[in-house]
């Protein structure tokens, strides 16, 4: 494990040990330490946010952290990327149903559910990011919605909780 992993891993423990509202507690602290309103952090933003946590960090540290988990090249950390890197790794049995859920709504089979996989399977209408016209994506691959769902896991504190909140919401 290298020194941004080990940084990582503490942080993440930190938050762990706050519960399921850890994360989410983290996620308005660093929205207010967000001065620009610029919705990301550069590595100073970032190390001034976890010094008043208790978690020191030198500039190279944070630094790393921001590089490492900058997905979108921005040179900043955004805070879904940074809350992507806190979520905890998910159990087997989490994976499992999750998968299961993605195949049932890939009625073709091809690893991608399409508007045409939902057809008849699935009624969005009700569903807020439909309404409000957020929800513009034709189709969604097997690797975005375990990513979001490991965003939901990350609220759940139980295999259990989870596997019946998946069965009962997708009717597995």
């Amino acid at each position: 494990m290298d020194a941004v992993d080990a940084t990582m891993e503490k942080l993440r423990a930190q938050c762990l040990s706050r519960g399921a509202s850890g994360i989410q507690s983290l996620a308005r602290f660093f929205r207010r330490m967000d001065r620009d309103r610029s919705r990301s952090l550069d590595a100073a933003e970032l190390q001034r946010g976890l010094a008043e946590l208790g978690l020191v960090l030198d500039t190279a540290e944070a630094q790393g952290v921001c590089r490492r988990w900058d997905r979108d090249g921005s040179g900043t950390l955004d805070l879904e990327e940074f809350l992507r890197a806190l979520r905890p790794p998910m159990s087997q049995v989490r994976e499992a149903v999750i998968t299961a859920a993605f195949a049932k709504l890939d009625r073709s089979g091809d690893g991608v559910v399409t508007v045409d996989d939902l057809r008849g399977v699935y009624s969005g209408r009700a569903h807020p990011r439909v309404r409000s016209g957020e929800w513009t994506e034709e189709e969604v691959t097997l690797a975005e919605f375990q990513d979001y769902y490991s965003g939901v896991s990350a609220s759940v504190d139980t295999d259990e909780e989870f596997v019946a909140m998946m069965t009962s919401a997708w009717r597995l």
